[in-house]
């Protein structure tokens, strides 16, 4: 039964995912709030187990993926970016660090317009931040900034 990589690594996912709804279902509920703290992980919870359902009955195709040597560099760079992005979004706040990530790693993945990535890197961590603060009303770490 459990003859193909597919199925075994779908019963590993399923465990996951069971694991993680069952802990998504025990996160504390908030008075007066339009959206609670667990609605997101128990959305990724189910996608979780949905996708893991539907690769148990994905044939294997025999090929075993490799990443290559000049993959692997920037495969560890970016893996140090969001490394970069976990520790440090407390600390400044999520608008400076979501910046700094967007605009360092397609810096680094090749897109070299500075006015454009700037530009981006500024105007869509702001829009994130005032969309769920103000109208969703989930509170995202400020940091350094004054709000």
């Amino acid at each position: 039964m459990l003859n193909t990589k597919n199925k075994k690594v779908s019963l590993v996912l399923i465990v996951v995912s069971v694991i993680y709804l069952i802990l998504s279902f025990r996160l504390p509920s908030y008075a007066y709030v339009p959206v609670d703290s667990d609605v997101v992980p128990i959305a990724l919870g189910f996608i979780l187990l949905v996708l893991s359902i539907g690769l148990f009955f994905i044939k294997d195709s025999g090929k075993i993926a490799k990443v290559s040597k000049e993959d692997l560099v920037p495969i560890l760079v970016v893996i140090g970016f969001i490394l970069f992005y976990i520790l440090f979004l407390e600390l400044l706040g999520f608008i400076i660090v979501t910046a700094l990530f967007i605009f360092f790693c397609s810096w680094y993945l090749g897109y070299k317009h500075f006015l454009s990535n700037s530009i981006v890197s500024l105007v869509l961590p702001i829009a994130i931040y005032l969309l769920f603060t103000a109208f969703l009303q989930v509170q995202l770490p400020s940091g350094i900034l004054p709000f």
